[in-house]
């Protein structure tokens, strides 16, 4: 090289530096390029300065964009065709930099066993253009297209391969580091093992194939390009499944598909279970048991969120986070045992009926306090005293409070009224709905908009906020409403008011509701559209609602628990004023409360609401005799209609034929009408056929606490049951029957029943109400349902109804009630005998009954008592 001024560090090569930089190859050991120790102002009075001039080899004197640009940087040029009059570095005067466009060519072999400098056409034309000076480096530099970029190796088996790939990137500007750090701008991995792999994906360091280099290469002569271009670096990610080579077992044919075709998407493999190649076995833990092989060793067998979340972060997920682990044999819950069908004492056998279904009554029952500790032995109670639920608030109360005294010997507990045993189921209600919100901000929104996600944000925030809307205001407000009603069961009286806590937020549930209900389509559009066009953000759903907070649930079905909530909270007021005495003042405050809701309801969107599922509330009402007037409702729907048999003696004698319509919030229980005659014809000449069935219950599904699945014997065959508590009961009832239809699959019917229970009690977990058992532990089979003798029986039980009711003293004349309602129901000109103000109140009262309107649900209380009850019984036979 030229003979200048030079400064020696060890065995470290002569260091020269020119008027505008210094040795890069000092710089790189440390970051903020210090030299020597010293700063950038005093190496330059204390290194020599020396000129420098540029040799233009070969074709590059031939380019006049070149030529320009040596000139905008204001050096010196030389052309040439020979290096060697120039390469042999003994000129004192000039530092020479050797432009060059082929670093193939034997003249860049000579120049760099020289120690020259030497650079491609691409950096000078960048310094021009940057208006800089040719940057100085130690190393032949080709271009700028990683210039600032640190890289990192990984997984590389061949040294000639790394050799190659690290030159490559020297050439274009980059650097090179032997350990990862927070330094390293960017790791070439050619496998996805390792711990530099591991820590680059808990740091977000892009994990990129040795294929960037190589493209970047060939881009190598385009100034303006730059090889950590986000868009560019994209396609050259490594796969999370590169290398893998995957089998799945425990899940449905169509969610093996999909997983196999993003197993194939994410640049991995997969075979069948059981096949010696592959590396990783993805079970479904929920319903895999026992694993059919004996894995090898090589064999990692992982639960389904290691391959959700891979995908999530686009990185290979660490195994051992996500082994799976054979789950420890059930423990079989604790059973009642009952007396055998043939034991003599029938009074025993009830009374052990009435202590099983207590059991399995409690079993899902939800404490309406807060969690509190296990009280000691001397407070706890006994069995009966849980399952009759008859404890009062003051009882519970006393037990959570060892160390408080009692206020007084003298007080004793009370018997729970009907009123404060549906505010408790109110509040039990309350406090699993905010659980429910709680699960969607922490599961699914927080995690959303957290900065620094691995592999970038999985939504923009626009979509964020589309989807989750005010979600945030309604857990707020519904957060005070639970402390509130937490307040009043925990010390509850009679005269405390459950009205005031609903019209104390009134106002803030009219900003938080409309906003969301309003745009819940939209926000559910968004959530499939989404799921479908992003991977990241589908395989955080899976992983997400796989947790036990979601219950088994979808992020849509969780979200559409805010539509389903007020008029739950509606319905629960009714039942509340149902069960309050008029010289209470809390039943003026819970109408006032019941009509602050309707006003929240009246801002959502009418094109929101079921206008299918309300014309088929008004198929039921016309089908079913007696059916009550408040089963119209503007938010409520219908969901599935069984075809049933009774096998007890409620709500029904056994043997009936029983239809069950499943609402979304209640269930009502008709049973086949024995005799049908003629059919209705209504004032306005509208004719529609009689009534089939005849109505026996409307049930709110919060009565339901349990849901037998009774297993298959030779003595019960497709039944079910349901262990109900009404609020004016103390005691459990069974309703047990039988599936008839053949179309109808029982696991689907009780999933469905379930689904919609925890729906209304806002609880998470729908499977958890339902419980496999042995029918003769609730005395329930169906043997000879169709005997003559059992036949025979339900005639003689039904005569001796009749009987009974022909001569009850309080028999209304049935006759005499016809004659009445159908010469009030004449048209006008056949019934002269009614005066014309009468004729008109019929006959708006009759147009009203035709008209299939929602505006039924607002019907005066006198017009649904005479329409759906007299009307119809005057006109079928019982």
């Amino acid at each position: 090289m030229a003979d200048s001024s030079t400064e020696t560090l060890g065995t470290t090569r002569s260091l020269l530096v020119d008027s505008s930089v210094y040795d890069s190859r000092m710089a790189e050991l440390s970051r903020d390029h210090v030299f020597l120790g010293l700063s950038a102002e005093d190496a330059k009075d204390v290194l020599p300065h020396i000129e420098t001039r540029v040799v233009l080899v070969g074709d590059t004197g031939n380019s006049d964009e070149l030529l320009q640009a040596v000139k905008d940087i204001n050096m010196p040029c030389v052309k040439t065709d020979d290096v060697r009059e120039f390469g042999d570095g003994e000129n004192a005067e000039f530092e020479t930099v050797f432009v060059l466009a082929d670093f193939k060519s034997p003249d860049y072999s000579y120049l760099y066993k020289n120690d020259n400098r030497i650079v491609g056409p691409p950096v000078v034309l960048h310094c021009a253009q940057r208006k800089e000076p040719l940057m100085f480096s130690s190393r032949p530099i080709f271009s700028t297209t990683m210039m600032n970029l640190t890289l990192c190796f990984t997984g590389f088996r061949r040294k000639e391969e790394v050799v190659h790939l690290v030159n490559l990137v020297h050439h274009m500007g980059g650097t090179i580091r032997k350990d990862f750090s927070s330094k390293v701008t960017h790791l070439i991995a050619n496998s996805t093992h390792g711990e530099k792999y591991r820590l680059a994906v808990c740091m977000g360091t892009p994990i990129l194939t040795p294929g960037w280099i190589y493209q970047a290469w060939e881009r190598r002569h385009e100034v303006h390009f730059n090889a950590g271009d986000e868009h560019f670096r994209t396609e050259f990610k490594v796969s999370p499944f590169q290398d893998c080579v995957l089998s799945f077992l425990g899940f449905s044919e169509e969610e093996k598909k999909s997983m196999e075709e993003m197993t194939l998407k994410y640049g991995g493999r997969y075979l069948e279970v059981g096949d010696e190649n592959c590396t990783h076995m993805v079970v479904e833990e929920n319903s895999i048991k026992d694993l059919p092989v004996l894995p090898s060793k090589k064999l990692c067998v992982v639960k389904q969120e290691w391959f959700w979340g891979s995908i999530q972060m686009d990185a290979r997920a660490e195994e051992s986070m996500y082994f799976y682990e054979k789950p420890e044999s059930p423990v079989m819950k604790k059973t009642v045992s009952l007396l055998s069908l043939n034991t003599p004492n029938s009074n025993r056998k009830r009374r052990r009926l009435k202590d099983a279904l207590a059991q399995l009554a409690k079993e899902s029952e939800i404490s309406p306090l807060p969690p509190r500790k296990r009280p000691s032995a001397e407070h706890s109670l006994s069995m009966g005293s849980l399952l009759d639920i008859s404890n009062t608030p003051e009882t519970c109360r006393a037990m959570s409070e060892n160390s408080k005294p009692s206020k007084g010997s003298a007080s004793t507990s009370l018997k729970q009224s009907a009123r404060w045993q549906v505010s408790k189921e109110l509040y039990q209600t309350e406090s699993n709905y905010v659980d429910i919100l709680a699960t969607v901000l922490q599961l699914f929104k927080h995690p959303l908009e957290k900065e620094g996600q691995v592999g970038g944000p999985i939504l923009a925030q626009e979509e964020i906020k589309t989807i989750f809307g005010s979600i945030p205001d309604i857990y707020e407000v519904h957060t005070s409403i639970k402390a509130d009603l937490e307040d009043l069961v925990m010390d509850w009286s009679e005269n405390r008011s459950v009205g005031d806590i609903i019209l104390k937020y009134s106002k803030d549930l009219v900003k938080a509701y409309p906003p969301f209900v309003n745009f819940f389509e939209m926000s559910k559009e968004t959530i499939v559209r989404c799921e479908k066009q992003k991977p990241r953000f589908h395989a955080f759903l899976k992983i997400n609602q796989t947790k036990p907070e979601c219950g088994r649930q979808t992020l849509v079905e969780l979200l559409i628990r805010p539509v389903q909530r007020l008029p739950s909270v509606a319905l629960l007021l009714n039942d509340i004023k149902k069960h309050t005495s008029d010289d209470n003042p809390d039943k003026v405050t819970l109408e006032k409360a019941i009509e602050s809701l309707k006003e929240v309801m009246t801002h959502i969107n009418e094109d929101k609401r079921k206008t299918e599922g309300q014309k088929q509330i008004f198929d039921v009402v016309y089908e079913v005799d007696g059916c009550p007037a408040n089963l119209l409702s503007s938010h409520r729907s219908l969901v599935h209609r069984v075809e049933t048999i009774a096998l007890g003696d409620k709500p029904c004698d056994r043997g009936e034929h029983v239809t069950l319509f499943l609402f979304n919030d209640c269930l009502e229980i008709a049973r086949k009408r024995h005799k049908v005659i003629s059919t209705f014809r209504s004032p306005v000449g509208q004719t529609r056929p009689p009534a089939q069935l005849k109505h026996i219950t409307l049930m709110p599904l919060s009565q339901i606490r349990r849901v037998l699945d009774l297993q298959e014997t030779d003595d019960c065959h497709n039944a079910f049951a349901l262990v109900v508590h009404p609020p004016t009961e103390q005691d459990n009832l069974l309703f047990s029957f039988q599936l008839v239809a053949e179309d109808t699959v029982k696991s689907t019917w009780l999933k469905t029943l379930c689904r919609h229970v925890a729906n209304t009690i806002c609880k998470a977990d729908a499977e958890d109400l339902i419980q496999c058992t042995h029918p003769d532990s609730v005395q329930v089979n169906t043997k000879d349902m169709d005997s003559t003798l059992s036949r025979a029986s339900r005639v003689i039980k039904k005569t001796s109804k009749k009987v009974t009711r022909a001569f009850s003293f309080s028999k209304t004349p049935r006759r005499v009630i016809q004659r009445a309602f159908v010469a009030s129901s004449t048209p006008d000109d056949r019934s002269p005998a009614v005066a014309p103000e009468a004729r008109g109140r019929l006959r708006g009262s009759s147009t009203l009954s035709a008209v299939h309107s929602p505006s039924m649900v607002n019907l005066p209380s006198l017009f649904e008592r005479k329409y759906h009850t007299f009307s119809r019984s005057t006109t079928h036979l019982i």
